[in-house]
């Protein structure tokens, strides 16, 4: 199961240093004139609201199930971190790209250059803070479940700490994307520079909000486990005692720890009435033990025939 506790502290941490610079980038950026640091100070800004967003699909989500919803609110988790890929490429992209192309079109010497330069160094430490935080989480997660970091980070169906780390790594490299603009610029004395390093953040945002508002996508819709774990639980069926095979198998995922399982299995030929229902029972207890998180277990038997 999810440590709801260490994620809710994974969130917070990146909040409150998002939540930091953000004001930083913005007073500094507003001050200076540069198009790549106010970029940079709607990223954060976008991503603290992101935050917001997580702690409230991390509260939502533990809700229990009810009338309305029978299957709990699990689910909850996907759509607040889809808002928060709509976060990220409307406050984040959005602003970004447009104040590049306002630079480009009117360009101006950027001022306090030291002060910029500061506060970019100064973000790069309370991003790279989070960061760790974020990638600590996956890694713990990842030695839970047996995988590397990089295949948890692409196979885990829980958004919290999979957003924080995409935002957190975006916006380390859209630092040095607007460290780099404002370098050229000091060298050469040109405004494309930086308009071109807001462009180029906000193309980054546009990846990440992509990737992100993709996978809450496919969860929202309803994704199947994967292949392997099929396999597991249709193997767990097939060995339990009264079960000849499983002739369909569904999976749904209702949450990052949640998963419904309907199965229509051939019985052996000698099954009665009183028997199925034993058998039903068994195999439901079963599936849940070898696989704890299969809340939900609906299974079809049918008789075999000659």
């Amino acid at each position: 199961m999810a440590d709801d506790g260490r994620a809710q502290a994974t969130v917070l941490v990146a909040g409150g240093a998002n939540l930091a610079i953000a004001v930083a980038k913005v007073v500094v950026g507003a001050l200076s004139g540069s198009s790549a640091l106010l970029s940079e100070g709607a990223h954060s800004v976008a991503d603290t609201l992101n935050q917001v967003f997580l702690l409230a699909a991390i509260k939502r989500s533990r809700k229990p199930a009810d009338a309305q919803h029978p299957f709990g609110y699990g689910m909850e988790r996907y759509f607040w971190s889809l808002l928060a890929a709509v976060g990220i490429f409307v406050l984040g992209a959005g602003f970004s790209v447009y104040e590049g192309i306002h630079t480009l079109l009117n360009p101006k010497a950027v001022e306090s250059l030291p002060w910029a330069f500061g506060v970019l160094a100064l973000s790069f430490v309370f991003e790279g803070v989070s960061w760790v935080k974020a990638l600590h989480q996956l890694r713990g997660e990842a030695r839970t479940e047996r995988r590397t970091t990089v295949e948890h980070l692409v196979k885990t169906t829980d958004p919290t700490a999979k957003t924080v780390a995409f935002e957190d790594s975006a916006a380390l490299v859209g630092l040095l994307i607007a460290a780099g603009g404002l370098g050229l610029h000091a060298l050469t004395g040109s405004a494309v520079w930086d308009g071109a390093a807001s462009i180029l953040i906000g193309l980054l945002l546009v990846v990440v909000a992509g990737a992100l508002g993709a996978q809450a996508k496919s969860n929202l819709i309803g994704v199947a486990l994967s292949e392997d774990a099929q396999r597991a639980v249709r193997a767990t069926i097939d060995a339990s005692p009264g079960v000849d095979r499983v002739v369909e198998l569904l999976t749904m995922r209702l949450g990052p720890d949640e998963v419904l399982v309907a199965a229509r299995v051939d019985v052996i030929d000698d099954t009665t009435g009183g028997t199925l229902e034993h058998l039903s029972d068994d195999v439901e207890q079963r599936v849940r033990d070898a696989h704890p998180e299969v809340l939900h277990v609906f299974l079809d038997p049918t008789p075999s025939r000659a």
